[in-house]
């Protein structure tokens, strides 16, 4: 079993053989690996701390400085590709060179989202009216989250048992509207007028650098559809003790910063 990957039995649930990689040998793998290079990185859980709400969120101390020094190695580009809207990502203050991708690649800081169509702006509005259903029904501590082309239902503070029933609710009712979808995620339920993925938002940048090499780190369930189109040469790297189909896998946003900082020296 490859160093980070955790093993499954035969329905899919986490065995208990789970290996964590070595930050500084997994650098020295990509360091090495052919270039030209892209590696994306997800942002909460993976360059900051989760926590209980998401405006609260800030990178972890040394890690802007890492990135920054990143920025020296030839043929090397970095990438944020979050599930946050844009000018969230903004703000917590990467370095310039870094291309920031938000909103599960809907936006890019260098391509201007494409309006929504009268259709997606209705959806969009059915979306709004269900999710806030979803979050006075998971009861206080719940919240939602809108976006350019979704809204969020968070519920990381909310009762887990109202919580978890609301969310099952909301992913079926979000399945009988037209054109719609869902995705889920730690403590979370977005739902999208249009349809997006990291996956691929990572597949359009190793078109455009022309990568012979793709690295994606990630630590959600929406991050496995940015593993999902790596290929066998290419590094995926899971954060957390999550089921993966990562092939390799770090602890936390801590054993992160070692891996950037090994990598950027």
């Amino acid at each position: 079993m490859t160093a980070g990957h955790l093993a499954a039995n035969g329905d899919g649930e986490a065995a208990d053989d789970l290996y964590f990689d070595d930050a500084v040998e997994l650098a020295q793998r990509v360091a090495t690996a052919p270039r030209p290079i892209v590696i994306g990185l997800d942002i909460d859980g993976v360059l900051s701390p989760l926590v209980d709400h998401a405006d609260d969120a800030r990178l972890l101390d040394g890690v802007a400085d890492a990135i920054e020094r990143l920025d020296t190695l030839d043929d090397v580009t970095i990438a944020a590709v979050s599930g946050r809207a844009l000018a969230s990502m903004r703000t917590f203050g990467l370095p310039s060179h870094v291309h920031l991708i938000g909103s599960h690649g809907m936006e890019a800081a260098d391509t201007p989202m494409l309006p929504l169509t009268d259709v997606e702006r209705t959806r969009l509005s059915t979306l709004l009216v269900l999710a806030q259903d979803a979050a006075a029904t998971a009861g206080p501590g719940a919240w939602v989250e809108t976006k350019s082309a979704s809204v969020a239902v968070h519920v990381r503070t909310a009762n887990p048992e109202t919580s978890r029933q609301a969310l099952a609710d909301l992913g079926r009712q979000t399945a009988d509207v037209d054109g719609a979808s869902s995705k889920p995620g730690s403590n979370v339920l977005e739902l999208f007028a249009r349809h997006a993925s990291k996956g691929t938002a990572m597949h359009g940048l190793r078109q455009t650098i022309n990568a012979s090499t793709v690295v994606f780190i990630g630590d959600d369930v929406t991050d496995e559809e940015a593993f999902a189109v790596l290929g066998g040469d290419d590094i995926s790297i899971k954060v957390g003790t999550a089921p993966t189909i990562a092939r390799h896998r770090l602890r936390d946003p801590h054993a992160v910063l070692r891996w950037l900082t090994a990598l950027a020296g």
